[in-house]
């Protein structure tokens, strides 16, 4: 009982206090900005700013990335540079995102420099200003920075009485090749965790359609999953565009 007060102590401090940029070791920079067709040689600027405030950089393929990013995406930032453009002056707006898309730091820019490619290199480095140096404290989600995802499936694991005592909802699906644990966060939620981790492996949410859920994958991939003859089934991107599906039967 111990541990599942110290999980739920852990809950109210993060709610308390929330996390900030600087917190963060890692931060992912885009292949391309979202409101940009051009790149104007913004993601080089702002990975240049951010190295030189200590943290480190992710760009190119997730498989080179370290080993503690790669496999849990909660200890990440991502940054955005958005077009924020008026009629007279070339506007930016700097954005950095937690693994729950929570917006931790918003920075703005502007230029009066007509010329595209300066005038955004102009407004972007204007929001330098408003970025941390890193102080991190989220490195391999150590207890006291973990998700609330995290926190209850440590405090189950570490809790055989946990489920009946907060009515916390845990079964067992397999798709043959591994074994993981259903826990049912609350009525619009829930996640799949492999019994060695308190890192979930799929986060499911529902959508507007009946037994259908947006899912977030351990590695960060967005997909979809629903319920298919009593079994979950979670549609699985191979890289070319398309998707495979991976179903899990209860067990």
């Amino acid at each position: 009982m111990k541990k599942g007060l110290f999980a739920i102590l852990t809950v109210c401090s993060i709610l308390a206090f929330g996390q900030k940029v600087s917190d963060y070791k890692y931060i992912s920079i885009p292949e391309k900005f979202s409101t940009f067709k051009e790149s104007f040689d913004l993601d080089i600027t702002l990975a240049k700013a951010l190295k030189g405030k200590k943290y480190v950089v992710l760009q190119g393929s997730r498989e080179q990335w370290p080993a503690e990013a790669k496999e849990n995406p909660c200890n990440i930032v991502n940054a955005d540079v958005i077009d924020d453009s008026g009629f007279l002056r070339n506007k930016v707006i700097v954005q950095f995102k937690d693994c729950h898309d929570k917006v931790l730091l918003t920075g703005k820019g502007a230029s009066n420099i007509k010329d595209y490619k300066e005038g955004f290199q102009d407004a972007l480095k204007q929001t330098f200003v408003s970025i941390p140096v890193s102080y991190p404290t989220i490195i391999a989600a150590p207890a006291e920075t973990k998700t609330n995802e995290q926190v209850q499936v440590a405090s189950i694991q570490d809790n055989t009485n946990t489920a009946s005592s907060t009515g916390t909802s845990v079964n067992k699906y397999s798709n043959g090749a591994v074994t993981l644990q259903k826990i049912q966060i609350d009525n619009s939620q829930f996640i799949l965790v492999k019994s060695d981790s308190s890192v979930p492996y799929a986060t499911f949410k529902e959508t507007t359609k009946k037994e259908v859920f947006r899912v977030k994958l351990a590695n960060g991939d967005n997909t979809i999953g629903y319920y298919e003859n009593g079994n979950i089934v979670i549609e699985i991107p191979t890289g070319n565009g398309s998707y495979s599906k991976d179903v899990y039967a209860g067990k």
